[in-house]
């Protein structure tokens, strides 16, 4: 009874870490497959970055359309000559008038005098308003010019700040959905790892289940912690203290069993169990293992 006990606790054992081993395999399978896909998607977020710009590229110098709206002022010289030749007309007129009624010298020279001084009066005034028409004609053209360079650099710099501002923000948003894809990554790599060692975990219940079932005919549980009611009933004749006792987990069996305690027999005969209670090997005992009723 004592060794069905062992082999049924075996194989229960097997089914148990099967079905572990399955749950752990299709946690592997998911989980890399999902690191899979996120590091394909964070090469392709990676690839299709965009290109680094440099926003000032298209800014162009101006400096070669500011003219100097003072370089082409002239002396107004043809009013002068215009009324010089109006004063000549008029004194030789005058001096025609006298000679033709035989006026003195003296009356044409003074007529020639006020003749020469009006002519000068009227130069002087023409002279004048040509040269401030000049004036503000040259210092509208300097304000046009002004207003000109200042709304071209105006544009140039709205279209910069524009390159950048477009720049920045989609380099914010590639770079926080990298970010997210990596710690996306990170969690699905922590998953895989988890699985690989669930995996592992599930492989050596496997191991140790199996040992249990092909060693079950020879070994059984005799670990102090796994029994209750434990009586001493005699010795062997090697001295071994000999027990009845009964199982707490009725798994490993019900009803009175006889047998030792491994912490009271020799070490070669324990069989060291890494996730349960240790087992005997009675094989290498003076001590029968056998079930009292």
């Amino acid at each position: 009874m004592g060794a069905t006990a062992g082999i049924v606790s075996g194989a229960i054992g097997i089914m148990g870490a099967g079905a572990a081993q399955k749950r752990a395999a299709d946690d592997k399978r998911r989980a890399q497959g999902e690191s899979d896909r996120l590091k394909g998607e964070l090469r392709t977020l990676e690839n299709s970055r965009q290109p680094v710009i440099n926003p000032y590229a298209d800014v162009t110098d101006t400096s070669g359309q500011l003219t100097n709206t003072y370089a082409n002022l002239g002396v107004a010289t043809e009013a002068a000559k215009f009324q010089s030749e109006q004063a000549d007309i008029s004194l030789a007129n005058t001096l025609d008038t006298l000679r033709a009624t035989g006026a003195s010298a003296g009356g044409a020279t003074a007529l020639a005098q006020a003749a020469l001084q009006s002519k000068k009066q009227v130069s002087s005034s023409i002279q004048l308003q040509e040269a401030q028409n000049q004036k503000l004609y040259a210092q509208g053209e300097e304000r046009l010019n002004q207003a000109k360079m200042q709304e071209e650099q105006r544009l140039q710099s709205a279209g910069v700040m524009g390159k950048q501002f477009m720049f920045g923000t989609t380099e914010q948003r590639e770079v926080a959905e990298l970010n997210r894809t990596a710690g996306m990554l990170d969690n699905a790599q922590q998953d895989l790892r988890a699985a690989r060692a669930g995996e592992a975990d599930a492989q050596a219940q496997m191991y140790s289940a199996v040992g249990q079932v092909a060693g079950g005919i020879t070994s059984f549980i005799s670990d102090r912690r796994a029994k209750q009611n434990i009586k001493l009933i005699g010795y062997s004749p090697s001295g071994l203290k000999i027990y009845n006792f009964e199982y707490i987990n009725k798994i490993f069996g019900e009803g009175v069993f006889q047998g030792v305690m491994t912490d009271e027999i020799p070490s070669y005969a324990v069989v060291k169990n890494e996730n349960g209670f240790d087992r005997v090997n009675y094989s290498k005992i003076d001590v029968e293992f056998k079930k009292i009723k």
